[in-house]
């Protein structure tokens, strides 16, 4: 694996591997003798897009692998004064180690990994939020014992880029996967038949998508770059909620997750988040294991 741009581009095995890489990192954390396959690296950080868990995750990944994190904002590159991305990727490819990368396109993240030479991390972009997933899954492994034979029913804005990512985690590793969103806010179907797995389903019927289910999962009604469309989105989703009515819906016992941050009283009740902050905040956390697995598994030897 050259660079980490789409779980798109991934196969079931790869992600099963970091999966596994993830786990056995958090269980060896801090002790004496953990790994360092950073050492005497330095990784750029270039956002674009502003961030609390994905920063803060990457850069205490990238320093308890032994390597040296550099944050730029978007204010802080040439970039933000009209540079190509491929010059800047020229540049920074001949100092840098590797790079991780959050922005609004992934044709840029793209062509970044494409000039710079060096490893690559998609750390959000306007299609996918391939790190977030990761951290899902190894989630779901801790508290649902795996994904076989699962079924996770993404409610809301079902047509974002988390969405998207677990599309493709679905499609690569079989579990059922329900979409429920009003209309405009599901992929579209011509989108869904390309990518050719029928154990993912799109609906409008959030009572339907939640049956069975033994992960509820949610993002913000308003993404970043959205904010005009506040009152428009805050209308659509108003009946798209994770409260205790819909998860009493799903199967006994079902995770509540959500990839935070969270807004009480929009995507999800404040009595449903507490009652499943443990899921939530263990999620947050598992952030951090996944970016590691990825970053070991793309240090340069």
């Amino acid at each position: 694996m050259k660079h980490f741009l789409s779980l798109q581009n991934s196969s079931a095995d790869e992600i099963v591997a970091l999966i596994d890489s993830a786990a056995a990192l958090k269980a060896g954390r801090r002790t004496a003798g953990a790994p360092q396959p950073l050492a005497g690296q330095c990784w750029g950080m270039m956002f674009s897009k502003s961030s609390t868990r994905t920063r803060v995750s990457f850069e205490v990944g990238i320093r308890e692998l032994g390597g040296n994190a550099m944050f730029f904002s978007g204010n802080d590159l040439q970039l933000g004064r009209g540079e190509p991305i491929k010059d800047t990727a020229r540049v920074m490819g001949r100092m840098i180690d590797g790079a991780v990368i959050r922005n609004d396109s992934q044709a840029d993240l793209e062509e970044f990994a494409r000039f710079a030479g060096v490893p690559t991390i998609n750390a959000l972009t306007d299609l996918e939020h391939p790190c977030q997933i990761l951290a899902d899954l190894l989630t779901m492994r801790e508290v649902c014992g795996g994904w076989d034979g699962r079924k996770v029913a993404f409610i809301g804005d079902a047509d974002c880029n988390v969405a998207r990512s677990w599309v493709w985690a679905a499609k690569h590793l079989g579990f059922e996967l329900a979409l429920a969103g009003p209309d405009g806010y599901r992929p579209p179907e011509e989108w869904l038949a390309g990518v050719g797995a029928p154990n993912v389903a799109a609906t409008a019927d959030f009572g339907a998508a939640v049956e069975g289910a033994d992960v509820l999962y949610t993002d913000v009604w308003v993404s970043m770059g959205r904010e005009a469309e506040a009152a428009a989105r805050r209308e659509a989703f108003r009946d798209y909620q994770i409260n205790a009515d819909l998860a009493a819906k799903a199967k006994p016992g079902a995770a509540v997750m959500h990839c935070l941050p969270a807004y009480r009283g929009m995507e999800i009740t404040e009595e449903v988040l507490e009652a499943h902050a443990d899921t939530i905040f263990r999620e947050a956390e598992n952030r951090l294991h996944a970016q590691k697995a990825v970053l070991a598994a793309l240090a340069p030897a």
